[in-house]
């Protein structure tokens, strides 16, 4: 175990104010332990280092430590003090947590396995909208495919109404729960250039065949055929975007 001191380029000078909120703190510790300066067992500086590094009161670094506990990053034991949480007690969920992961994730490994979340579920999901799906939903469904076909030229908003397609699928199939940890995870993803990566107007008339086809297998209600299209689409539209992971270092 630990004890790790406060960032030392965040501390105050003597006599100055406290003006900083409890959200800049957490913002910080969780940079720290997200990038690993604060590892697992770590203790957090105490209230009144936490105070003193970043201008503020013991109320709000209570609040701030109470925020990190609320994101599964640290864990208070009674007589020892405040502690870093290992990574699988992180709430990845919290949009903060995610975001920081995606930052930090050099080698893929989380984006990787947020694809497996998404081909899994969505693809759940179009299968039921396959069987659910009315005129009306296949009407907006119709629409939005006529739109994707007029922006493969134009990255930003054909990104913005797949997204809208993806969404529409999932609404028609009612299952709001997975939906909505779709959108959490996908969300983030989206906000990453590590996510969206470098898609050619090929790639992009590549992922509308596939949307095409993911429509049709729902028209027909072929919900099978649905499904394992919309897995075939997430995955290979994650292969083309996904970078290389970087090589080790070869040891001599």
């Amino acid at each position: 175990m630990t004890v790790v001191a406060p960032a030392s380029n965040t501390r105050r000078a003597a006599g100055e104010r406290p003006t900083r909120r409890a959200d800049a703190v957490v913002s910080d510790l969780l940079e720290r332990i997200v990038s690993g300066d604060l590892r697992p067992a770590d203790l957090v500086p105490t209230e009144p280092a936490l105070c003193d590094a970043y201008g503020v009161s013991r109320t709000v670094a209570r609040e701030a430590v109470k925020s990190l506990e609320e994101k599964g990053l640290v864990t208070a034991r009674q007589g020892i003090g405040t502690l870093v949480s290992p990574q699988e007690a992180w709430n990845l969920l919290d949009s903060e947590v995610l975001a920081a992961i995606v930052r930090h994730d050099e080698e893929y490994e989380v984006l990787d396995q947020l694809i497996v979340v998404r081909t899994v579920l969505e693809s759940a999901l179009a299968r039921e909208a396959a069987r659910r799906r009315t005129a009306d939903d296949l009407r907006e469904l119709n629409e939005l495919m006529d739109e994707l076909d007029t922006c493969v030229r134009e990255p930003e908003r054909m990104n913005l109404v797949d997204v809208a397609f993806h969404e529409r699928i999932m609404l028609v199939s009612g299952n709001q729960l997975a939906r909505a940890i779709v959108k959490t995870v996908h969300a983030e993803a989206r906000r990453s250039t590590r996510y969206s990566g470098n898609v050619t107007v090929a790639d992009r008339e590549r992922t509308n065949l596939q949307h095409r086809g993911v429509l049709e297998a729902i028209t027909a209600g072929d919900s099978e055929l649905a499904a394992s299209l919309m897995m075939e689409h997430i995955t290979d539209a994650w292969r083309r975007r996904r970078p290389r992971a970087k090589r080790q270092p070869t040891r001599r």
